[in-house]
């Protein structure tokens, strides 16, 4: 009796202290069985995948829906963000010197089209390529003659695509592509004997275009108004005069002086030098009441001129928006950015200017994908990423090897990177007139979409779609064909082809007007013509509103 008491004590106690600390192996503390384990997350499907891939790469495709419907979002955002970068400078280095530098640039677009394309980077180089949407340098001018540092910089986006956004900002600075682009290469001190004056064309590009914009902002990206209740600017022309004066003397590195820095293939590629006689040593007055004291060295202005501006509290919403633009949304809520925006203050280690924190923030918030698509969600592909697409899709390749697309310029309204003007093919606030202006709306990619362009664009899917497929055999060594035997074998069963085509381009989703539209259409054609039914389907999904437009 005593030792059934003495058991029975223990087992109190046991339970006691059991039920204190919250283990024991009863469910809930009830003496039932333990809790059943979570429910397996539901499968990925392919239009779920579809709208990732065509977010985060160059365009989905059925091997990479697999691969991210095993892994899922998060785990995929992982594997793509440890890839080494592809990189196209030291494609071009391999080639042999061409007799004029110009020459290279085809080469160079033929390496950005292999990366883009056929990288197994595709998360890295989809955000280089936003990267180079923001950090505009062009071959259009300045940089007609200078592939390899085009190529470089480009390489050094890519690097950065997860890095920090101030490192980010010192490299782009120093640049040799965008010190000739924006003329901060060779700006000298002020000399007014000479009537020479800092060139202030980067001062205002790096705070307009690259960091902080024209106005203050709110942290959910709207613009904070003053007390007349107008738009409070964020600097003025004392403000860019003062930062111009702190660009001053760097040069391409190497040289003996500061006249003698000429370009060459490798300096061209390599961050510019300081010549200190060149440098304004003056004391700068700059953003949020930073004073650069006189007597500091050209690096340490530098250092406080880019720390001044990455510290300003702009840099958050405005890398949000720009970066959101490119990937998923032309019209973020101010929920949206005000999220994107805290990420880039804190990625939650206390470290400001992640963009490997911000990108994944960006790709995986609720409003990316929404579950029901409004009206105002997602955005149009540019028509350079509708080619990607398709390519990546149907395997396109040439006999040559080469992915080059040397008018892609002219039929796409752009290729990188060749922008017209500094501001890219489109700015971030166009908003065509009509419905989307009188909605207060934005549809940058439309700043492109002339009918002329669009014309040009659609005759180009139709060129590829019947002209540049495997089935031709009228190819040039270089010309860029889709792979369509796999729809060719299809072809004579309407429901199979449809379905084949709409698997590859749009995961399958097809709305049942535009599927009636080609059902009508092949019905038009012979059952034994399998080439021009499968061409039909092909061009008629690729130039659609559907295949156009990422939701």
């Amino acid at each position: 009796m005593a030792m059934r008491r003495q058991l029975a004590a223990w087992t109190a106690l046991i339970a006691l202290t059991l039920g204190a600390c919250g283990g024991g192996a009863s469910g809930a503390g009830d003496g039932g069985s333990p809790p059943a384990p979570p429910p397996p997350p539901p499968p990925i499907s392919d239009a779920e995948a579809w709208r990732f891939l065509n977010q985060a790469t160059f365009g989905a495709t059925p091997a990479a829906a697999d691969e991210f419907k095993r892994l899922g979002a998060a785990a995929w955002i992982d594997a793509q963000m440890a890839l080494p970068a592809s990189l196209q400078l030291p494609f071009l280095q391999a080639l042999p010197a061409p007799q004029f530098p110009f020459e290279r640039q085809a080469d160079r677009l033929d390496a950005w089209f292999r990366n883009a394309v056929n990288g197994e980077d595709q998360l890295r180089q989809r955000v280089a390529f936003a990267l180079s949407e923001i950090f505009v340098v062009s071959q259009q001018g300045a940089l007609v003659s200078y592939p390899y540092g085009l190529a470089s910089y480009y390489d050094m986006l890519a690097g950065h695509a997860f890095g920090n956004y101030r490192e980010l900002l010192e490299d782009v600075t120093l640049h040799p592509a965008m010190g000739i682009y924006l003329s901060m290469l060779g700006n000298e001190k002020p000399d007014p004997a000479l009537n020479i004056r800092p060139d202030e064309n980067y001062a205002r590009e790096l705070m307009q275009l690259f960091s902080i914009g024209l106005v203050e902002l709110n942290a959910d990206g709207s613009v904070r108004l003053g007390a007349d209740d107008q738009p409070i600017p964020t600097y003025d022309q004392a403000t860019i005069e003062a930062y111009a004066h702190v660009y001053t003397g760097w040069h391409f590195a190497g040289a003996p002086s500061f006249e003698l820095a000429f370009p060459n293939a490798f300096n061209q590629t390599i961050p510019m030098q300081l010549y200190p006689d060149y440098h304004d040593t003056g004391e700068k007055r700059l953003l949020s009441g930073v004073v650069l004291p006189a007597g500091q060295t050209g690096e340490q202005d530098l250092a406080g001129a880019l720390d001044s501006l990455f510290f300003h509290p702009n840099v958050g919403p405005f890398v949000a928006i720009r970066l959101i633009q490119r990937l998923t949304a032309s019209n973020p809520s101010p929920g949206y950015v005000s999220r994107v925006a805290a990420v880039f203050d804190d990625n939650g280690a206390g470290v400001r200017g992640d963009l490997g924190a911000v990108v994944r923030a960006i790709l995986l918030d609720p409003e990316a994908r929404p579950a029901a698509p409004g009206a105002t969600d997602g955005k149009l592909k540019e028509p350079l990423l509708r080619l990607t697409q398709l390519w990546r899709a149907y395997d396109a390749r040439s006999a040559s090897g080469r992915r080059s697309l040397r008018a892609a310029g002219v039929f796409f309204g752009g290729a990188p990177p060749a922008a017209p003007p500094v501001f890219n093919f489109s700015g971030p606030f166009y908003a065509p007139p009509g419905e989307i202006r009188d909605g207060s709306l934005v549809a940058p990619e439309m700043q492109i979409a002339t009918e002329y362009q669009n014309t040009l664009v659609t005759n180009y899917f139709l060129y590829q779609a019947f002209g540049l497929n495997s089935a031709s055999d009228a190819l040039a060594e270089d010309d860029v064909y889709i792979d369509i035997d796999d729809e060719v074998e299809v072809a004579a069963d309407t429901d199979a082809l449809i379905d084949m085509v709409a698997a590859k381009l749009t995961g399958g989703e097809l709305s049942a007007t535009l599927r009636a539209e080609i059902e009508t259409m092949l019905a038009l054609l012979p059952a034994d013509d399998p080439v021009l039914r499968a061409a039909e389907t092909i061009y008629f999904i690729a130039s659609s509103p559907e295949f156009a437009y990422q939701r």
